[in-house]
Formats: structure tokens, sequence, C-alpha cells
């Protein structure tokens, strides 16, 4: 089992950048493919980024271009980096771990952490 905790959450204006973190502890972080999912109030959770333990990833097209997935396997760690928001980039921010090696969807995944709020005004 594997125990998620994220940070780097915040307010920010429209245009801006943050940094998400998802913190692993428990099993090997290395062996799981990890994601970033968001949910914005009244819609249903959405698949973000994903990243294999080869380093492959994949983005939903929404965020190709602007937010950048990443893992730091020596500290137990993964990223998201997240420039040029916009206001739609609203949502609690959750990463997952999963022991399939593509994982996109919502049921792929077995581990969750308990998100982080993301709120960009415009």
């Amino acid at each position: 089992q594997v125990q998620l905790v994220e940070s780097g959450g915040g307010l920010v204006q429209a245009g801006e950048s943050l940094r998400l973190s998802c913190a692993a502890s428990g099993r090997t972080f290395s062996g799981y493919t990890m994601g970033w999912f968001r949910q914005a109030p009244g819609k249903e959770r959405e698949f973000v980024a994903s990243i294999t333990l080869r380093t492959s990833t994949s983005y939903a097209d929404s965020v190709k271009g602007r937010f950048t997935i990443s893992r730091d396997n020596a500290k137990n760690t993964m990223y998201l980096q997240m420039n040029s928001l916009k206001a739609e980039d609203t949502a609690v921010y959750s990463c997952a771990a999963s022991n399939l090696y593509i994982a996109t969807r919502t049921i792929d995944y077995d581990y969750w952490g308990q998100g982080t709020q993301v709120t960009v005004s415009s």
C-alpha cells in the first residue's frame, strides 16, 4: 500500500503558475504509474496527466503545452508544473498511484491522496 499527500495548491491570477507536489510513502514509489486528476464543483473527476515508471507521459488535451508532470523517485515525489493557468483550471487536484503501466482513467488507479485546492481568478 502507498500513502499519498498533495501540496502546493492555492489562489492565483489567470496566467500565473503553480507547482503541485505529491509525496508518497509506503511501498516502492518507483514501481507505480502516477497520475494527477482534478474535480471542479458539480463536475466529474477528470484525468489531467500521468507518468509511468519509465517516465512516459500522457496529458489531457485541455492542459497540453501548459502543464508538465514529472517524478523524482529518489524523493518519492511527483510534481505537476502548471503554467498559463486559466479560470477553468480551478478544481481540487488529486494525485493517484496505479499498478497498471498505462493508466488514464479513474478506475485504473488504486491509491489516492486527499487533494489540494487550486483556484484561478480571472
